[in-house]
């Protein structure tokens, strides 16, 4: 088709009369000439015998001879893509049309070009076959002009890639053999697949000529991946077109199609693929539903998003507070490693749990992660359970604090039995186990077996009727590993093994992260294809994307879609894109899957190829165009003309007379400073009692909890006064004035022992107490608590004292390690002095503290050693009523049996504690320099 063409070609002629119409332009009238009166003047210009005529200006003559040309071509009618009758006869017209995603931004234009041709058949009487390559079916039978323009009429660009081989196909069966005449294939010029050879096959139905017609595809740009990183979501691309850089603007739109983000994509040159941002708040992320190309109207431009893209907000407790430098001894290390990637983490700013879970609930985490945590503050279990059944989920780790835990915890899915299970103690006959493959019914489903992970410990749970069903991963031998529950809208997840590495190597596997990763994605309406329940599954089509990138309800021919297969794309018209579920819950299906890259449709040189280009618009007319470009030549030489002859000539007003211009350019600003009631220029920020607490900063001071009871608090006063004097003496530490603290009010922070005589008779602490005692012990703080009833308990009496029962309720309250009588290898055994026993005012109680597993060690080391300080020691001995003296250095109250030794293994008993205290297990590695030396040759 030619680009240009005139209706009546003959009238350019007059084009050679410019010439002549130049030469007689040249002239104009004489210009009057204004002279003045004075009748000299007049007389002057009377002795002129001839005029001369002036001449036109050059510039006036070219503007009236572009008016002249215009007129003759606007006379000659000339037309833009004008539609030339050249269709072969020797065969029906073929018109082989790409209808896919990409001929969205050009449609109306293939619409055109197809009409055109038809058109031309229609002149020529040729039969005319019709196939589109995005539809389910294609009647590729020869049909009239008339029934073709209809289907074309009705046809329309879907949100699919071209399949053009069932488009083919078609053809050969409705041709059977006949050769077209003239083949048109309107193409969006992108490849369907890696090997496209539609060409060859087109030009293997022989017809007389093969045309490609192509449109504006070389612009297409797909989205094919969105990711919600932790600062941004990162959004990848393909394009067509390598040539040059081109940057695109990114919009985020939320459900109601709101734009609530933006962000760029830029390709470099000579690249098809790139990664863009869109830089947004954690929380308005998460209300992303798609994200579109600006500019670009395609289903390829937009991609849909769904609940499991959405980025959780994920909550950490831990039992057990580990040194900083230290962290792979930390069971949060492994977790926060393995979700930092995918969900937004928070951790309390306090360790008291009393404090810190509410505050973690105020945050409205998706997930909250506990491990080893045994038993809840009283007050925090109501908001924890209203939280679950809400919709949160809860997901335990188990460990030595859990296994303790009593039977009754609600805040577990499946019943535990007491204690944990070991498989590679060394009274155990049983091995470490690996896991079994994963249930069908399971998130996990679909993960590999891992290989290498060996599990040596765990909590066992209560064989029960819907125990399997509640188990998402087992042991070899059978025993469950991870089991569910759901309380409400909500879940609880137990990992029956703790969350570092003492009890199973599984954090340290990839399987860790995966597992994690898909328990956190079931949080919080994470979609139905991502629940368990939905698993096998298929969802009914619930919103499908259009061709030019929006969401219709019309589902038209689309079949139910397997949630597995959701990922794998391209979409197919059994399943386009969209999205797929209901309004509880649904999966996006897009239309291209990750890493997917957009090609430029294959073109052999050997082919009889005749390349076109869409039109633009059929035989459009310049005609009128021309013809008011004329007028308005017309128009403006009679205004130059009118000029010329003075028409518009006026005595220009006299310019104003020059005055002081009025400048308010100077605008003042005035930065008042608040005065301070106080006239001080620093503001104090102290609080009653700072003083007292930077003076017990200054050295260590032994401190006892104030009962309330005078007789019982001076016993712990002098007890610890006399405790201090003997560190003193007797050793380098040199301590302060003993403190008497109230721990519901004072700062225990500052204390690195708390002595707390038990005492039936005085008040019971309030939970807010409890807590921050509770606080104390996570944050490194160790309490030793005297009920000092063993002489009570000589007379072998069955029933608890009243004290013990008092301890009890204290401790029930508190979420306490095992705890087990000092070992004849601990530490406390030789932190100072060596000791067999720990005596007080009284002798038999064993001392009590948090209890070792550590099987693996050396029965001949000297020392057990430990990877912190004990948080709790429990005794019986009345150690105050030992230590306590007057003010001249005599004992307040005698030993029972009297006995000065048991007094002086007392004091060495309180110094053993304070260095344990102090230096933690430094003795147990010093104990082993000699050995060490003897190793080395020394």
């Amino acid at each position: 088709m030619s680009a240009l063409a005139f209706a009546s070609p003959a009238v350019l002629a007059a084009l050679v009369l410019l010439p002549a119409i130049w030469w007689l332009l040249r002239l104009t009238p004489p210009r009057p000439v204004v002279e003045v009166f004075p009748p000299f003047r007049i007389l002057a210009s009377i002795l002129k015998r001839e005029e001369t005529p002036a001449r036109s200006p050059w510039w006036l003559t070219l503007l009236r001879m572009l008016m002249a040309a215009a007129i003759i071509l606007a006379i000659a009618d000339p037309v833009l893509n004008p539609r030339a009758n050249t269709l072969s006869a020797s065969g029906p017209l073929v018109l082989v049309i790409d209808n896919s995603w990409a001929a969205a931004a050009d449609w109306q234009r293939r619409v055109d070009t197809a009409t055109a041709l038809i058109d031309d058949a229609a002149v020529r009487d040729v039969p005319i076959s019709l196939v589109f390559t995005a539809e389910r079916h294609n009647d590729a039978v020869p049909i009239d002009a008339a029934t073709a323009r209809t289907r074309l009429a009705a046809s329309q660009a879907r949100p699919l890639p071209a399949d053009r081989a069932g488009a083919v196909a078609a053809l050969k069966t409705a041709l059977a053999g006949t050769a077209p005449g003239t083949l048109a294939f309107l193409s969006d010029g992108i490849a369907a697949g890696e090997r496209d050879d539609t060409l060859a096959a087109l030009q293997g139905l022989q017809p007389a000529e093969l045309r490609l017609i192509e449109g504006d595809g070389r612009g297409a740009v797909a989205l094919t991946d969105a990711n919600n990183e932790a600062e941004a979501m990162t959004v990848t691309a393909s394009r067509l077109s390598a040539s040059g850089a081109r940057t695109l603007a990114l919009t985020a739109h939320d459900s109601r199609g709101r734009p609530i983000g933006n962000g760029t994509l830029a390709f470099r040159a000579g690249e098809t693929t790139a990664a863009g941002s869109i830089a947004a708040p954690f929380e308005l992320r998460n209300d992303f539903a798609q994200v579109t190309v600006d500019g670009l109207a395609t289903a390829g431009a937009t991609h849909l998003l769904d609940d499991g893209f959405r980025r959780r907000r994920v909550a950490f407790l831990s039992g057990e507070t580990h040194d900083p430098s230290q962290p792979l001894l930390s069971p949060l290390h492994y977790i926060e490693k393995a979700l930092a990637p995918y969900s937004e983490l928070v951790r309390p700013g306090v360790a008291d749990l009393a404090t810190a879970i509410p505050e973690l609930l105020e945050q409205r985490p998706s997930v909250l992660i506990m491990a080893d945590i045994g038993r809840l503050p009283e007050e925090t279990y109501a908001p924890v359970k209203k939280w679950l059944e809400a919709g949160g989920m809860l997901i335990r780790f188990a460990g030595p604090r859990l296994a303790a835990a009593p039977a009754d915890d609600p805040l577990v899915p499946v019943m535990l039995r007491k204690g944990e299970r070991a498989l590679d103690g060394a009274l155990s006959w049983s091995e470490p186990q690996p896991l079994a493959d994963y249930p069908p019914a399971s998130p996990f489903a679909g993960m590999r077996r891992p290989e290498g992970v060996l599990v040596k410990r765990q909590v066992l749970a209560e064989p029960t009727p819907d125990l399997p069903e509640r188990t998402w991963a087992s042991l070899a031998d059978g025993t469950p590993l991870v089991t569910t529950g759901k309380v409400g809208a909500g879940r609880i997840v137990l990992f029956h093994v703790s969350a570092e590495t003492s009890w199973s190597n599984l954090p340290l596997s990839g399987d860790f992260v995966e597992m994690l990763r898909r328990s956190v994605q079931l949080s919080r309406g994470g979609g139905v294809a991502a629940s368990g329940d939905a698993k096998g599954q298929r969802l009914p089509p619930y919103r499908l994307l259009t061709a030019v990138g929006t969401l219709s309800a019309d589902t038209g021919e689309a079949k139910p879609l397997d949630p597995a297969a959701a990922d794998r794309g391209p979409a197919t018209a059994d399943n386009p894109p969209g999205l797929y579920g209901s309004q509880e819950g649904f999966v996006a299906h897009n239309l291209f899957p990750p890493k997917q890259v957009l090609a430029p449709l294959p073109t052999a040189a050997d082919l009889a190829l005749v390349h076109e280009n869409l039109v633009d618009q059929v035989a459009k007319s310049l005609k009128p165009a021309l013809l008011l470009i004329a007028t308005l030549l017309l128009i403006a030489d009679c205004l130059i003309v009118l000029f010329m002859n003075g028409a518009f000539a006026r005595r220009l007003a006299r310019p104003p007379a020059r005055g002081a211009a009025a400048t308010f350019a100077v605008v003042t600003l005035s930065v008042g400073l608040l005065a301070l009631s106080s006239g001080s220029a620093l503001a104090d920020d102290s609080k009653p009692g700072d003083d007292k607490l930077l003076a017990r900063l200054d050295t260590t001071h032994l401190a006892y909890v104030v009962t309330g009871e005078s007789d019982v608090d001076h016993i712990s006063e002098r007890g610890l006064v006399g405790l201090t004097e003997f560190l003193t003496y007797r050793t380098t530490l040199e301590p302060g004035e003993p403190v008497g603290v109230d721990i519901a009010t004072d700062e225990l922070a500052v204390f690195p022992l708390l002595y707390w005589p038990v005492s039936a008779s005085a008040a019971m602490p309030s939970p807010a107490a409890i807590s921050r005692i509770d606080a104390y012990m996570r944050n490194g703080g160790t309490v030793l608590f005297d009920t000092r009833d063993q002489f009570s308990a000589l007379d072998n009496s069955v029933a608890a004292s009243p004290n013990t029962q008092r301890l009890r309720d204290i401790l029930a309250n508190l979420d306490i390690p095992p705890l087990e009588p000092v070992p004849p290898d601990h530490v406390l055994t030789k932190s100072f002095y060596l000791l067999a026993n720990f005596p007080g005012r009284y002798t038999g109680s064993p001392l009590w503290v948090q209890a070792d597993f550590d099987e693996k060690a050396d029965p001949n080391r000297p020392a057990r050693a430990g990877d912190g300080v004990s948080p709790i020691m429990i005794t019986g001995n009345d150690f105050a009523g030992a230590w306590a003296i007057d003010d001249s250095g005599a004992p307040l109250l005698p030993t029972v049996p009297p006995d000065e030794m048991q007094r002086e293994h007392a004091f060495r008993s309180g110094v053993n504690i304070m260095m344990y205290m102090l230096t933690g297990n430094y003795k147990a590695d010093q104990v082993h320099v000699p050995a060490l030396l003897e190793r080395l040759g020394q």
